[in-house]
């Protein structure tokens, strides 16, 4: 594989490229630069472009190809009224992926993947019922019954109890689709989707292998700026689907 430069990836396919403000976009993020070359999954080859300072560039032509029906798969789901499950425990992506599921208003992992999430999804329903029982007590006043020593240990439970399932509070059923920021990051969800037959849309470096989930977009999945971009387009996507319902509904009013 020859060395290469962002210029020669430019060049490579022509000037459409050099007006492809997507492209452009999606560069400025690092969404093409990938690990090593040791590091390489093999999977992957067929997305990689070439080699600069011993790191793998993504094809970013490929990028956006496979990004449309990514985002395309998210939007209909959107406008089913579907639930997505964005995933990504990776310490650069939870500041974002929770700000995007919150105005999305979908549910998310942030800090732990809880083994069970899908495959025993009850058990984790019946935890997030003990938290809303918990969190309606201390709200009713209930909590002023107990000792201050039950009161705290009730407190550590409800701190508990949100940190690792505050997030799939609003899942009252299996997700529809799952986002995964890093699929090496958050292997047991992987494993769990596809266990349950769920979809998986998901970020594919040059270290993992595409071939485990139905919709891979080849990018970079460490840096913040990579994740922010892939992860914004998903939340356009998702936003999207809910306006077209809201149309709809508006021309049949």
């Amino acid at each position: 594989m020859t060395e290469v430069t962002i210029d020669n990836q430019k060049n490579a396919v022509g000037m459409q490229i050099l007006e492809d403000t997507e492209i452009e976009d999606m560069i400025g993020a690092g969404v093409h630069i990938g690990h090593s070359r040791t590091k390489r999954n093999p999977a992957m080859s067929p997305y990689i472009f070439g080699i600069r300072n011993n790191t793998e560039i993504l094809d970013l032509v490929k990028t956006k190809e496979m990004l449309v029906p990514a985002l395309n798969v998210i939007r209909t789901a959107a406008e089913q009224g579907k639930t997505i499950l964005f995933v990504g425990t990776h310490p650069a992506a939870r500041k974002i992926l929770e700000e995007v599921a919150t105005e999305t208003g979908m549910p998310y992992v942030s800090l732990r993947w809880i083994g069970g999430t899908l495959t025993n999804f009850k058990v984790i329903s019946k935890q997030i019922e003990s938290l809303e029982t918990l969190e309606r007590e201390k709200r009713s006043g209930d909590f002023e019954k107990y000792t201050k020593k039950e009161r705290m240990i009730k407190d550590e439970e409800i701190m508990r109890l949100k940190q690792n399932f505050g997030g799939i509070r609003l899942l009252k059923k299996l997700p529809d689709i799952l986002f995964i920021i890093n699929t090496i990051q958050d292997d047991l969800a992987v494993r769990e989707a596809r266990r349950m037959k769920i979809p998986v849309v998901a970020l594919s470096d040059t270290n993992t292998n595409p071939g485990l989930v139905q919709y891979p977009i080849p990018s970079n999945d460490d840096a913040l700026s990579a994740i922010r971009y892939m992860v914004g387009r998903a939340m356009e996507a998702v936003q999207e689907g809910k306006r077209n319902v809201q149309k709809k509904d508006e021309t049949n009013n």
